[in-house]
């Protein structure tokens, strides 16, 4: 297939930048993402500007899978194509869900010593978020060399696991004063420090591309698909923080079959 389209690609060089110009789209939500929270020290209906914030750095993902998938479709991978990506998911989902939470926190916090708490947390997040991705430029340049495996939870899942429970909240009639700045920024703060932790989480794309050939995962996607048509706030809760549960909870399970096969084997 590559003999095929490699003829086709030397004529039409220009689509060797498709990759890298979804890459910018990446970046231009998690920009749109930022400008838009900030309108909620203009805007009395925050619910709408922090629905429509979190929305764009979710749509971001869509263009972090493309450029991936870009990449390889058109054989149009480079280092300088990495750098750019990781430099886009620092704006999308590392700055974006910072700047968000921390503005939900100033609007909504009653006392200057809640919303200093909530800064100190997202400063926690937007730390880890740039040393994951510092990490897997490394890891991606090193990675033939050394063969090791990268640990944590990717980016874009922290992001969105943050970004799902601005959902949550914006669609409940929950006190915000109560609720939102108390919870929302420990959620960051623990998302980041998963970000930097050592459990191994599953790979979305690779677990899509899997599920074309395997029937339960096609039929959990296809559950996914019409829950999400159904209710898809709630959808987007379920399952970005089910597959955040479901990676700790896998990574346990591995580590204590591991132990217990060292004990079988020492004893």
């Amino acid at each position: 297939m590559k003999k095929n389209v490699e003829p086709f690609l030397k004529r039409n060089k220009w689509l060797k930048s498709v990759p890298n110009i979804l890459t910018v789209c990446n970046s231009l939500c998690g920009f749109g993402a930022i400008l838009v929270a900030l309108q909620a020290y203009r805007n009395t209906d925050f619910n709408a500007v922090f629905v429509t914030s979190a929305c764009l750095i979710l749509g971001a993902m869509i263009f972090d899978t493309l450029d991936g998938f870009a990449a390889r479709i058109l054989n149009a991978a480079s280092l300088k194509g990495v750098q750019m990506d990781s430099l886009a998911d620092m704006v999308t989902f590392g700055v974006a869900p910072a700047v968000l939470v921390a503005v939900m926190a100033h609007v909504y916090s009653a006392t200057q010593y809640g919303y200093v708490i909530a800064w100190v947390l997202c400063a926690v997040y937007l730390a880890t978020a740039a040393h994951r991705l510092a990490q897997y430029n490394v890891m991606t340049m090193v990675e033939k060399k050394s063969g090791q495996k990268f640990y944590g939870l990717p980016s874009p899942g922290g992001a969105a696991g943050v970004c799902s429970l601005v959902l949550l909240f914006c669609s409940t009639s929950i006190d915000p004063h109560h609720f939102w700045v108390k919870i929302l920024p420990y959620y960051a703060f623990l998302m980041g420090i998963l970000m930097v932790s050592n459990i191994r989480f599953q790979h979305m794309g690779k677990w899509l591309v899997n599920a074309k050939r395997n029937k339960r995962r096609f039929c959990l996607l296809l559950v996914i698909f019409v829950l999400l048509f159904l209710d898809p706030v709630a959808c987007i809760v379920v399952v970005i923080n089910g597959y955040v549960v479901w990676g700790i909870a896998r990574d346990i399970s591995i580590r204590m079959k591991r132990r217990k096969k060292m004990k079988q084997l020492r004893g």
